[in-house]
Protein backbone atom coordinates (compact mmCIF):
# COMPACT_ATOMS: atom_id res chain seq x y z
CA UNK A 1 0.00 0.00 0.00
CA UNK A 2 1.21 3.55 -0.64
CA UNK A 3 2.80 5.11 2.39
CA UNK A 4 4.61 8.35 2.95
CA UNK A 5 8.32 8.47 2.05
CA UNK A 6 10.50 7.34 4.90
CA UNK A 7 13.91 8.23 6.13
CA UNK A 8 16.16 5.24 5.23
CA UNK A 9 15.89 2.65 7.96
CA UNK A 10 18.89 2.74 10.26
CA UNK A 11 21.50 0.27 9.93
CA UNK A 12 21.91 3.71 10.53
CA UNK A 13 24.47 5.77 12.36
CA UNK A 14 22.00 7.46 14.67
CA UNK A 15 20.72 4.23 16.18
CA UNK A 16 23.94 2.25 16.16
CA UNK A 17 25.91 4.96 17.92
CA UNK A 18 23.39 4.93 20.74
CA UNK A 19 22.63 1.24 21.02
CA UNK A 20 26.04 -0.37 21.24
CA UNK A 21 27.17 1.20 24.50
CA UNK A 22 26.49 -2.11 26.26
CA UNK A 23 28.31 -5.17 24.88
CA UNK A 24 26.33 -7.31 22.44
CA UNK A 25 24.47 -10.52 23.32
CA UNK A 26 27.49 -12.75 23.71
CA UNK A 27 28.91 -10.41 26.36
CA UNK A 28 25.65 -9.63 28.10
CA UNK A 29 26.52 -11.28 31.42
CA UNK A 30 29.32 -8.76 31.77
CA UNK A 31 26.87 -5.99 31.04
CA UNK A 32 24.71 -7.03 33.96
CA UNK A 33 27.31 -5.68 36.33
CA UNK A 34 28.11 -2.67 34.19
CA UNK A 35 25.53 -0.32 35.70
CA UNK A 36 26.25 0.16 39.41
CA UNK A 37 23.69 2.19 41.32
CA UNK A 38 26.12 4.74 42.72
CA UNK A 39 29.54 4.73 41.11
CA UNK A 40 31.81 7.33 42.67
CA UNK A 41 34.26 7.99 39.85
CA UNK A 42 34.16 8.69 36.13
CA UNK A 43 31.40 10.24 34.04
CA UNK A 44 27.70 9.37 33.94
CA UNK A 45 26.89 6.48 31.62
CA UNK A 46 23.62 5.69 29.82
CA UNK A 47 24.33 2.03 29.03
CA UNK A 48 20.62 1.12 29.11
CA UNK A 49 19.90 3.05 25.93
CA UNK A 50 17.09 5.49 25.21
CA UNK A 51 13.34 5.25 24.59
CA UNK A 52 10.61 7.53 23.29
CA UNK A 53 6.90 7.43 24.10
CA UNK A 54 3.79 9.62 24.21
CA UNK A 55 4.48 10.73 20.63
CA UNK A 56 1.97 13.15 19.08
CA UNK A 57 2.13 15.39 16.02
CA UNK A 58 4.09 17.98 18.00
CA UNK A 59 5.47 16.35 21.15
CA UNK A 60 7.22 13.32 22.60
CA UNK A 61 8.75 12.04 25.84
CA UNK A 62 12.42 10.94 25.88
CA UNK A 63 13.65 8.43 28.50
CA UNK A 64 17.09 7.47 29.75
CA UNK A 65 18.72 5.72 32.72
CA UNK A 66 21.99 6.78 34.27
CA UNK A 67 24.40 4.76 36.38
CA UNK A 68 24.63 7.56 38.98
CA UNK A 69 23.09 10.98 39.77
CA UNK A 70 23.18 13.14 36.66
CA UNK A 71 21.54 16.02 34.85
CA UNK A 72 19.69 14.96 31.68
CA UNK A 73 20.13 17.04 28.51
CA UNK A 74 18.42 16.26 25.19
CA UNK A 75 19.28 17.75 21.81
CA UNK A 76 16.98 17.39 18.79
CA UNK A 77 17.59 18.02 15.11
CA UNK A 78 16.07 17.36 11.70
CA UNK A 79 19.34 15.75 10.59
CA UNK A 80 21.85 13.21 11.90
CA UNK A 81 24.56 15.86 11.75
CA UNK A 82 22.75 17.79 14.51
CA UNK A 83 23.23 21.09 12.76
CA UNK A 84 20.90 23.70 14.24
CA UNK A 85 20.19 21.42 17.20
CA UNK A 86 17.69 22.47 19.83
CA UNK A 87 18.53 21.77 23.48
CA UNK A 88 16.16 20.58 26.17
CA UNK A 89 17.29 20.62 29.81
CA UNK A 90 15.82 17.87 31.90
CA UNK A 91 15.72 16.83 35.53
CA UNK A 92 18.37 15.81 37.96
CA UNK A 93 17.94 12.05 38.07
CA UNK A 94 18.91 9.99 41.09
CA UNK A 95 18.04 7.04 43.34
CA UNK A 96 14.46 8.19 43.93
CA UNK A 97 13.58 7.12 40.36
CA UNK A 98 16.19 4.37 40.09
CA UNK A 99 18.29 6.84 38.08
CA UNK A 100 15.70 7.05 35.30
CA UNK A 101 14.39 10.29 33.89
CA UNK A 102 12.32 11.76 31.09
CA UNK A 103 12.31 15.02 29.17
CA UNK A 104 9.16 16.23 27.34
CA UNK A 105 9.70 17.68 23.88
CA UNK A 106 7.25 20.22 22.46
CA UNK A 107 6.82 22.22 19.25
CA UNK A 108 8.04 19.40 16.99
CA UNK A 109 7.14 19.31 13.29
CA UNK A 110 4.29 16.93 12.41
CA UNK A 111 4.97 13.80 10.39
CA UNK A 112 8.73 14.30 10.37
CA UNK A 113 11.79 12.33 11.43
CA UNK A 114 13.38 13.71 14.59
CA UNK A 115 16.94 12.81 15.56
CA UNK A 116 17.92 13.20 19.18
CA UNK A 117 20.80 12.57 21.52
CA UNK A 118 20.84 12.38 25.28
CA UNK A 119 23.82 13.53 27.32
CA UNK A 120 24.20 12.97 31.05
CA UNK A 121 26.16 15.56 33.00
CA UNK A 122 27.71 15.45 36.46
CA UNK A 123 25.35 17.49 38.68
CA UNK A 124 28.33 19.11 40.42
CA UNK A 125 30.36 19.82 37.29
CA UNK A 126 28.32 20.18 34.05
CA UNK A 127 31.53 19.99 32.02
CA UNK A 128 31.90 16.34 33.02
CA UNK A 129 29.54 14.56 30.67
CA UNK A 130 29.10 11.00 29.52
CA UNK A 131 29.07 9.76 25.95
CA UNK A 132 25.88 10.85 24.13
CA UNK A 133 23.26 8.21 23.36
CA UNK A 134 21.45 8.58 20.04
CA UNK A 135 17.95 7.82 18.84
CA UNK A 136 15.36 8.77 16.25
CA UNK A 137 11.57 8.71 15.85
CA UNK A 138 8.77 10.04 13.65
CA UNK A 139 6.13 12.38 14.97
CA UNK A 140 2.48 11.60 14.24
CA UNK A 141 1.16 13.00 10.97
CA UNK A 142 -1.18 15.98 10.73
CA UNK A 143 -2.29 15.08 7.20
CA UNK A 144 -4.50 12.11 6.39
CA UNK A 145 -2.60 11.31 3.19
CA UNK A 146 0.56 10.46 5.14
CA UNK A 147 -0.88 7.14 6.37
CA UNK A 148 0.09 5.16 9.48
CA UNK A 149 1.85 1.87 10.09
CA UNK A 150 2.48 0.25 13.47
CA UNK A 151 3.24 -3.13 15.06
CA UNK A 152 1.81 -4.81 18.13
CA UNK A 153 2.55 -7.84 20.31
CA UNK A 154 3.30 -8.64 23.96
CA UNK A 155 4.60 -11.20 26.47
CA UNK A 156 8.36 -10.70 27.02
CA UNK A 157 10.69 -13.10 28.88
CA UNK A 158 8.02 -15.42 30.23
CA UNK A 159 7.74 -19.06 31.29
CA UNK A 160 11.46 -19.35 32.00
CA UNK A 161 12.71 -18.11 28.60
CA UNK A 162 14.88 -15.03 29.05
CA UNK A 163 17.74 -13.53 27.07
CA UNK A 164 19.59 -16.41 25.41
CA UNK A 165 22.98 -15.24 24.07
CA UNK A 166 23.39 -18.50 22.10
CA UNK A 167 20.61 -17.50 19.69
CA UNK A 168 21.42 -13.78 19.63
CA UNK A 169 19.03 -12.64 22.35
CA UNK A 170 15.64 -11.18 21.43
CA UNK A 171 16.07 -11.54 17.67
CA UNK A 172 12.44 -10.71 16.90
CA UNK A 173 13.03 -7.11 18.04
CA UNK A 174 15.65 -6.65 15.33
CA UNK A 175 13.20 -8.04 12.77
CA UNK A 176 10.54 -5.59 13.93
CA UNK A 177 13.01 -2.69 13.90
CA UNK A 178 13.87 -3.34 10.26
CA UNK A 179 10.19 -2.88 9.35
CA UNK A 180 10.59 0.71 10.62
CA UNK A 181 7.05 1.22 11.99
CA UNK A 182 5.69 4.54 13.23
CA UNK A 183 5.27 3.03 16.69
CA UNK A 184 4.95 -0.23 18.60
CA UNK A 185 1.96 -1.17 20.77
CA UNK A 186 3.04 -3.50 23.58
CA UNK A 187 -0.15 -5.22 24.71
CA UNK A 188 0.90 -6.17 28.23
CA UNK A 189 3.08 -8.66 30.08
CA UNK A 190 6.03 -6.39 29.38
CA UNK A 191 7.92 -8.35 32.03
CA UNK A 192 7.36 -11.53 34.04
CA UNK A 193 8.00 -10.33 37.57
CA UNK A 194 6.50 -13.58 38.88
CA UNK A 195 8.58 -15.81 36.61
CA UNK A 196 12.08 -16.50 37.95
CA UNK A 197 14.69 -17.70 35.47
CA UNK A 198 17.10 -20.60 35.73
CA UNK A 199 20.61 -20.41 34.25
CA UNK A 200 19.77 -23.24 31.85
CA UNK A 201 16.80 -25.34 30.73
CA UNK A 202 17.02 -28.66 28.86
CA UNK A 203 14.53 -28.80 25.99
CA UNK A 204 12.56 -31.93 24.98
CA UNK A 205 14.95 -32.55 22.07
CA UNK A 206 18.01 -32.42 24.36
CA UNK A 207 19.22 -28.95 23.44
CA UNK A 208 20.02 -26.57 26.28
CA UNK A 209 18.56 -23.10 26.60
CA UNK A 210 20.82 -20.64 28.44
CA UNK A 211 19.51 -17.52 30.19
CA UNK A 212 21.35 -14.35 31.05
CA UNK A 213 20.83 -14.12 34.81
CA UNK A 214 20.47 -11.22 37.22
CA UNK A 215 19.82 -11.20 40.94
CA UNK A 216 16.30 -9.83 40.46
CA UNK A 217 15.35 -12.52 37.94
CA UNK A 218 16.33 -15.37 40.28
CA UNK A 219 13.16 -15.02 42.44
CA UNK A 220 9.66 -13.57 42.27
CA UNK A 221 9.60 -9.78 42.57
CA UNK A 222 8.25 -8.35 45.82
CA UNK A 223 10.25 -5.23 46.67
CA UNK A 224 10.37 -2.06 44.60
CA UNK A 225 13.99 -2.77 43.69
CA UNK A 226 13.09 -6.28 42.53
CA UNK A 227 10.35 -4.92 40.28
CA UNK A 228 12.77 -2.33 38.94
CA UNK A 229 15.25 -5.11 38.20
CA UNK A 230 12.62 -6.98 36.17
CA UNK A 231 11.92 -3.95 33.98
CA UNK A 232 15.65 -3.36 33.65
CA UNK A 233 16.34 -6.95 32.58
CA UNK A 234 15.03 -6.63 29.02
CA UNK A 235 17.26 -3.59 28.47
CA UNK A 236 20.30 -5.89 28.70
CA UNK A 237 19.44 -7.15 25.21
CA UNK A 238 21.10 -5.21 22.38
CA UNK A 239 18.22 -5.94 19.95
CA UNK A 240 15.77 -4.50 22.48
CA UNK A 241 17.85 -1.34 22.93
CA UNK A 242 18.29 -0.79 19.18
CA UNK A 243 14.54 -1.18 18.74
CA UNK A 244 13.83 1.35 21.51
CA UNK A 245 16.25 3.81 19.93
CA UNK A 246 14.28 3.81 16.66
CA UNK A 247 10.65 2.89 17.41
CA UNK A 248 8.39 4.81 19.84
CA UNK A 249 6.28 2.64 22.14
CA UNK A 250 2.72 2.67 23.43
CA UNK A 251 2.83 0.40 26.48
CA UNK A 252 0.11 -1.20 28.62
CA UNK A 253 0.31 -3.66 31.45
CA UNK A 254 -1.49 -6.89 32.33
CA UNK A 255 -0.86 -9.44 35.09
CA UNK A 256 2.77 -10.56 34.92
CA UNK A 257 4.07 -7.08 35.65
CA UNK A 258 2.84 -7.91 39.17
CA UNK A 259 1.83 -11.57 39.55
CA UNK A 260 -0.02 -14.16 37.44
CA UNK A 261 -3.81 -13.62 37.25
CA UNK A 262 -3.85 -10.94 39.95
CA UNK A 263 -6.83 -8.76 40.80
CA UNK A 264 -7.29 -5.88 43.26
CA UNK A 265 -7.74 -6.94 46.87
CA UNK A 266 -6.23 -10.38 46.33
CA UNK A 267 -4.39 -12.01 49.25
CA UNK A 268 -1.89 -14.62 48.08
CA UNK A 269 -1.45 -18.15 49.36
CA UNK A 270 1.72 -18.56 47.27
CA UNK A 271 4.59 -19.65 49.54
CA UNK A 272 7.12 -17.88 47.28
CA UNK A 273 5.85 -14.52 48.53
CA UNK A 274 6.50 -13.01 51.94
CA UNK A 275 4.32 -10.03 50.97
CA UNK A 276 0.83 -11.50 50.49
CA UNK A 277 -1.12 -8.30 49.73
CA UNK A 278 -1.35 -7.93 45.95
CA UNK A 279 -2.37 -4.26 46.21
CA UNK A 280 1.01 -3.51 47.81
CA UNK A 281 2.84 -5.49 45.12
CA UNK A 282 0.83 -3.76 42.37
CA UNK A 283 1.69 -0.32 43.74
CA UNK A 284 5.40 -1.17 43.70
CA UNK A 285 5.18 -2.52 40.16
CA UNK A 286 3.19 0.51 38.96
CA UNK A 287 5.92 2.80 40.29
CA UNK A 288 8.64 0.79 38.51
CA UNK A 289 6.51 0.70 35.33
CA UNK A 290 6.27 4.49 35.41
CA UNK A 291 10.01 4.79 35.92
CA UNK A 292 11.00 2.45 33.09
CA UNK A 293 8.57 3.47 30.33
CA UNK A 294 8.12 6.97 28.84
CA UNK A 295 4.36 7.24 29.46
CA UNK A 296 2.78 10.61 30.19
CA UNK A 297 -0.02 10.61 32.74
CA UNK A 298 -3.21 12.35 31.56
CA UNK A 299 -3.67 15.80 33.07
CA UNK A 300 -4.79 15.59 36.67
CA UNK A 301 -4.52 11.81 36.84
CA UNK A 302 -2.69 9.50 39.19
CA UNK A 303 0.20 7.24 38.19
CA UNK A 304 -2.12 4.19 38.15
CA UNK A 305 -4.76 5.85 35.94
CA UNK A 306 -2.11 6.56 33.31
CA UNK A 307 -2.56 2.92 32.32
CA UNK A 308 -5.75 3.66 30.39
CA UNK A 309 -5.61 6.53 27.96
CA UNK A 310 -6.23 7.68 24.39
CA UNK A 311 -3.32 7.94 21.96
CA UNK A 312 -4.09 10.23 19.01
CA UNK A 313 -1.98 9.43 15.97
CA UNK A 314 -3.15 11.77 13.25
CA UNK A 315 -6.51 12.01 11.45
CA UNK A 316 -6.61 8.31 10.62
CA UNK A 317 -6.02 6.66 13.99
CA UNK A 318 -6.90 6.82 17.67
CA UNK A 319 -5.70 4.05 20.00
CA UNK A 320 -7.69 3.46 23.18
CA UNK A 321 -5.29 1.80 25.61
CA UNK A 322 -7.24 -0.23 28.17
CA UNK A 323 -6.31 -1.41 31.65
CA UNK A 324 -8.22 -4.67 32.15
CA UNK A 325 -6.27 -5.47 35.33
CA UNK A 326 -6.36 -2.64 37.88
CA UNK A 327 -10.11 -2.01 38.10
CA UNK A 328 -11.59 -5.50 37.67
CA UNK A 329 -13.50 -7.57 40.16
CA UNK A 330 -12.08 -10.78 41.60
CA UNK A 331 -11.64 -13.84 39.41
CA UNK A 332 -14.61 -16.17 39.88
CA UNK A 333 -16.81 -18.62 37.93
CA UNK A 334 -17.93 -15.39 36.19
CA UNK A 335 -21.60 -16.31 35.85
CA UNK A 336 -23.23 -13.60 37.99
CA UNK A 337 -26.37 -12.05 36.47
CA UNK A 338 -25.45 -8.52 37.61
CA UNK A 339 -21.93 -7.12 37.35
CA UNK A 340 -21.25 -3.38 37.27
CA UNK A 341 -17.51 -3.67 37.98
CA UNK A 342 -16.63 -6.22 35.31
CA UNK A 343 -13.13 -6.19 33.90
CA UNK A 344 -12.83 -2.43 33.28
CA UNK A 345 -14.51 -0.88 36.30
CA UNK A 346 -17.35 1.63 36.01
CA UNK A 347 -15.14 4.73 35.66
CA UNK A 348 -12.99 3.30 32.88
CA UNK A 349 -16.07 2.12 30.98
CA UNK A 350 -17.53 5.65 31.14
CA UNK A 351 -14.22 7.07 29.88
CA UNK A 352 -14.07 4.58 27.00
CA UNK A 353 -17.62 5.29 25.86
CA UNK A 354 -17.03 9.03 25.95
CA UNK A 355 -13.66 8.79 24.19
CA UNK A 356 -15.02 6.57 21.41
CA UNK A 357 -18.02 8.85 20.86
CA UNK A 358 -15.80 11.94 20.70
CA UNK A 359 -13.16 10.43 18.41
CA UNK A 360 -12.98 11.84 14.90
CA UNK A 361 -10.35 9.38 13.70
CA UNK A 362 -11.25 7.12 10.80
CA UNK A 363 -10.02 4.04 12.73
CA UNK A 364 -10.44 3.42 16.43
CA UNK A 365 -8.17 0.64 17.73
CA UNK A 366 -9.21 -0.72 21.13
CA UNK A 367 -5.96 -2.00 22.64
CA UNK A 368 -7.01 -4.70 25.11
CA UNK A 369 -4.57 -6.54 27.33
CA UNK A 370 -6.90 -9.57 27.34
CA UNK A 371 -9.08 -11.16 24.62
CA UNK A 372 -12.89 -10.98 24.55
CA UNK A 373 -14.22 -14.32 23.31
CA UNK A 374 -11.31 -16.61 24.19
CA UNK A 375 -11.82 -18.65 27.35
CA UNK A 376 -8.88 -18.02 29.72
CA UNK A 377 -9.25 -20.10 32.92
CA UNK A 378 -7.79 -19.35 36.33
CA UNK A 379 -7.64 -22.71 38.08
CA UNK A 380 -10.36 -25.34 37.99
CA UNK A 381 -13.44 -23.13 38.44
CA UNK A 382 -12.52 -19.46 37.97
CA UNK A 383 -11.87 -17.39 34.86
CA UNK A 384 -9.27 -14.77 34.13
CA UNK A 385 -10.58 -12.81 31.13
CA UNK A 386 -14.06 -11.86 29.88
CA UNK A 387 -15.44 -15.19 28.63
CA UNK A 388 -16.28 -18.23 30.78
CA UNK A 389 -17.30 -20.79 28.18
CA UNK A 390 -21.07 -20.39 28.54
CA UNK A 391 -22.31 -19.63 24.99
CA UNK A 392 -25.61 -18.16 26.17
CA UNK A 393 -26.65 -14.64 27.16
CA UNK A 394 -23.99 -12.40 28.76
CA UNK A 395 -23.03 -13.21 32.34
CA UNK A 396 -20.38 -11.84 34.68
CA UNK A 397 -17.78 -9.68 32.95
CA UNK A 398 -19.51 -10.26 29.61
CA UNK A 399 -22.27 -7.90 30.77
CA UNK A 400 -19.91 -4.93 30.72
CA UNK A 401 -18.60 -5.82 27.26
CA UNK A 402 -22.18 -6.24 26.00
CA UNK A 403 -22.96 -2.75 27.31
CA UNK A 404 -19.96 -1.34 25.47
CA UNK A 405 -20.74 -3.13 22.21
CA UNK A 406 -24.38 -1.97 22.38
CA UNK A 407 -23.17 1.61 22.93
CA UNK A 408 -20.84 1.45 19.91
CA UNK A 409 -23.71 0.25 17.71
CA UNK A 410 -26.34 2.73 18.89
CA UNK A 411 -23.97 5.72 18.86
CA UNK A 412 -22.91 4.68 15.33
CA UNK A 413 -19.21 4.60 16.23
CA UNK A 414 -17.50 3.29 13.10
CA UNK A 415 -14.03 1.88 12.44
CA UNK A 416 -13.48 -0.06 15.67
CA UNK A 417 -11.25 -3.13 15.93
CA UNK A 418 -9.67 -4.91 18.89
CA UNK A 419 -5.98 -5.82 19.25
CA UNK A 420 -4.61 -7.98 22.04
CA UNK A 421 -1.92 -10.49 23.07
CA UNK A 422 -1.83 -12.51 26.35
CA UNK A 423 -2.56 -16.06 25.10
CA UNK A 424 0.83 -16.73 23.43
CA UNK A 425 -0.28 -17.54 19.89
CA UNK A 426 -1.70 -15.59 16.95
CA UNK A 427 -5.24 -15.61 15.59
CA UNK A 428 -8.03 -13.60 13.97
CA UNK A 429 -11.64 -13.71 15.23
CA UNK A 430 -14.66 -12.13 13.56
CA UNK A 431 -17.63 -11.38 15.85
CA UNK A 432 -21.13 -11.17 14.34
CA UNK A 433 -24.63 -10.92 15.90
CA UNK A 434 -26.13 -13.58 13.62
CA UNK A 435 -23.87 -16.18 15.30
CA UNK A 436 -24.24 -14.75 18.81
CA UNK A 437 -26.51 -15.23 21.81
CA UNK A 438 -26.26 -11.46 22.42
CA UNK A 439 -27.26 -9.73 19.19
CA UNK A 440 -27.40 -5.99 19.87
CA UNK A 441 -24.01 -5.05 18.40
CA UNK A 442 -22.32 -4.36 15.08
CA UNK A 443 -19.83 -6.92 13.71
CA UNK A 444 -16.15 -6.37 14.50
CA UNK A 445 -12.72 -8.05 14.34
CA UNK A 446 -10.33 -9.06 17.11
CA UNK A 447 -6.70 -9.85 16.26
CA UNK A 448 -4.32 -11.64 18.63
CA UNK A 449 -0.54 -11.78 18.51
CA UNK A 450 2.41 -12.75 20.71
CA UNK A 451 4.52 -13.85 22.38
CA UNK A 452 7.69 -11.89 21.67
CA UNK A 453 10.07 -13.74 23.98
CA UNK A 454 8.09 -16.29 25.98
CA UNK A 455 6.57 -19.75 25.80
CA UNK A 456 4.04 -20.62 23.12
CA UNK A 457 0.72 -22.26 24.05
CA UNK A 458 -2.15 -24.10 22.30
CA UNK A 459 -5.21 -22.15 21.17
CA UNK A 460 -7.92 -21.36 23.73
CA UNK A 461 -11.54 -22.42 23.33
CA UNK A 462 -14.06 -19.86 22.05
CA UNK A 463 -17.15 -18.64 23.90
CA UNK A 464 -20.20 -18.15 21.65
CA UNK A 465 -21.87 -15.28 23.53
CA UNK A 466 -20.69 -12.65 21.02
CA UNK A 467 -20.56 -15.00 18.04
CA UNK A 468 -16.82 -15.32 17.34
CA UNK A 469 -15.62 -17.17 14.26
CA UNK A 470 -11.92 -18.09 14.39
CA UNK A 471 -10.92 -17.26 10.82
CA UNK A 472 -7.22 -17.95 11.38
CA UNK A 473 -5.04 -19.42 14.12
CA UNK A 474 -1.39 -20.47 14.43
CA UNK A 475 -0.49 -22.02 17.78
CA UNK A 476 1.76 -24.79 19.16
CA UNK A 477 0.23 -28.18 19.95
CA UNK A 478 1.68 -28.31 23.48
CA UNK A 479 2.20 -25.91 26.36
CA UNK A 480 5.25 -23.70 26.91
CA UNK A 481 7.08 -24.28 23.65
CA UNK A 482 10.37 -22.38 23.83
CA UNK A 483 11.40 -19.64 21.36
CA UNK A 484 14.02 -22.09 20.04
CA UNK A 485 11.26 -24.50 18.98
CA UNK A 486 8.53 -22.18 17.70
CA UNK A 487 8.63 -18.73 16.06
CA UNK A 488 7.52 -15.69 18.00
CA UNK A 489 4.58 -13.66 16.66
CA UNK A 490 3.74 -10.01 16.12
CA UNK A 491 1.14 -8.10 14.14
CA UNK A 492 1.30 -5.20 11.71
CA UNK A 493 -1.39 -2.62 10.99
CA UNK A 494 -1.13 -0.31 7.98
CA UNK A 495 -3.62 2.44 7.13
CA UNK A 496 -3.39 3.74 3.57
CA UNK A 497 -3.29 7.52 3.37
CA UNK A 498 -5.37 7.72 0.18
CA UNK A 499 -8.09 5.06 0.53
CA UNK A 500 -7.98 4.82 4.37
CA UNK A 501 -8.10 1.02 3.98
CA UNK A 502 -6.69 -0.71 7.04
CA UNK A 503 -4.60 -3.85 6.50
CA UNK A 504 -3.79 -6.24 9.34
CA UNK A 505 -0.94 -8.71 8.87
CA UNK A 506 -0.21 -11.44 11.38
CA UNK A 507 3.51 -12.13 11.20
CA UNK A 508 5.86 -14.84 12.43
CA UNK A 509 9.50 -14.39 13.36
CA UNK A 510 11.56 -15.14 10.26
CA UNK A 511 9.64 -12.89 7.89
CA UNK A 512 6.51 -14.93 7.14
CA UNK A 513 3.16 -13.16 6.79
CA UNK A 514 0.69 -15.77 8.07
CA UNK A 515 -2.61 -13.97 7.52
CA UNK A 516 -3.78 -10.72 5.94
CA UNK A 517 -7.11 -8.93 6.28
CA UNK A 518 -8.08 -5.65 4.59
CA UNK A 519 -10.81 -3.61 6.29
CA UNK A 520 -12.65 -0.80 4.49
CA UNK A 521 -13.44 2.48 6.27
CA UNK A 522 -17.04 3.18 7.17
CA UNK A 523 -18.30 -0.32 6.42
CA UNK A 524 -20.15 -2.50 8.92
CA UNK A 525 -19.30 -6.18 9.24
CA UNK A 526 -16.26 -6.07 6.94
Amino acid sequence: MPHRPRIPSPGRRTVLRGSLLVPAAAALPAAVGAAPALALAGRPEAAWGVQVGSVTASSALVWVRSDRPARMVVETSATESFRRARSWYGPLIGPGSDFTGTVPLYGLPAGEQVHYRVTLADPHDPRRTGKPVYGTFRTAPSRRRDGVRFLWSGDVAGQGWGINPDIGGYRVYEEMRRLDPDFFLCSGDTVYADGPLQPSVTLPDGRVWRNVMTEEKAKVAETLDEYRGNFRYNLLDSNFRRFNAQVPSVVQWDDHEVRNNWYPGQILDDERYTEKNVDILAARSARAFGEYFPVSAPHGSSRRSRMYRTVHHGPLLDVFVLDMRSHRNRNSPNRQADDTTGILGAEQLRWLKRALAESRAVWKVIAADMPLGLVVPDGATDFEAVAQGDPGAPLGRELQIAELLRFIKHRKVTGTLWLTADVHYTSAQHYAPERAAFKDFAPFWEFVSGPLAAGGFPANALDGTFGPDRVFVRAPDRANVSPMESPQFFGEVEIDGHSADLTVRLRAEGGAVLFTKVLRPGRVGQ
